[in-house]
């Protein structure tokens, strides 16, 4: 078997994912086939974190417009990614996966502790690592939490899982059938550009340590084992790497 183009990758999952068709909550076959996904790329010997998001449950800035604190609506999100990685470390071990979930913020009965070096040895075993809680600080997204874990962690790329977008585009494509898609670009053009890609934080700490991200759709179905095979899926964000 042909090695991976990456041997250590953060996976990053928004929770709109988890949802299907649904305009809230989990989706059963949502989940079964992204726990696929995940078995087929951990079967190539890729290493394996992913952080989980939590929208399809709670969104703070949402909260916050209605008057809630930013703090306290932030910590409610953390409690909804704890939700969806349960959901996705159950789903995994039902496919046959082994795998451990490491919290930020402390809940001992459902989740380890987030300890970097024990999440380095979790992958070294060979289990798929699930980052939840976020940072465990509010005012920061699941997208930081990505950027931050894929360089704690070592991993060689951070990988972005999107639902139905395939790759960063200069407008949403959503609102603009026009709109361009790039298939390389720079973390700085992406910043300078105000890309949508990630949050700016999440972009700057990447570009700030060279870290490659993919951006790329994990609905269509091989994106992500052909991305660790080599191939050119979605767009790549990564230093002077121009269009």
């Amino acid at each position: 078997m042909t090695s991976p183009t990456y041997s250590r990758i953060i996976l990053k999952m928004s929770g709109e994912s988890f949802k299907g068709s649904g305009e809230f909550g989990l989706d059963s076959d949502t989940l079964r086939y992204i726990s696929q996904q995940i078995k087929d790329i951990a079967e190539m010997g890729t290493q394996i974190g992913v952080v989980v998001g939590g929208g399809n449950f709670w969104r703070g800035a949402d909260y916050e417009q209605t008057g809630m604190d930013r703090s306290t609506a932030d910590y409610a999100g953390m409690l909804s990614t704890i939700m969806n990685a349960l959901a996705l470390q159950d789903a995994l071990e039902r496919a046959g996966v082994t795998v451990r979930t490491q919290s930020a913020i402390s809940i001992p009965s459902v989740a380890e502790p987030y300890i970097r070096r024990r999440a380095v040895r979790h992958l070294e075993k060979g289990r798929v690592v699930i980052f939840a809680g976020g940072t465990g600080n509010p005012y920061m997204t699941t997208d930081t939490a990505a950027a931050l874990r894929a360089l704690e962690i070592g991993a060689e790329a951070l990988i972005m899982a999107k639902n139905g977008i395939d790759g960063v585009y200069d407008s949403d494509p959503m609102n603009n059938p026009s709109a361009k898609k790039y298939e390389k670009i720079s973390h700085h053009e992406a910043l300078s550009k105000r890309l949508q890609a990630l949050d700016s934080t999440a972009l700057s700490l990447c570009m700030d340590n060279s870290l490659p991200i993919v951006v790329f759709d994990i609905f269509k179905s091989g994106n992500l084992a052909s991305i660790l095979s080599g191939n050119h899926v979605g767009t790549l964000i990564s230093v002077d790497t121009y269009t």
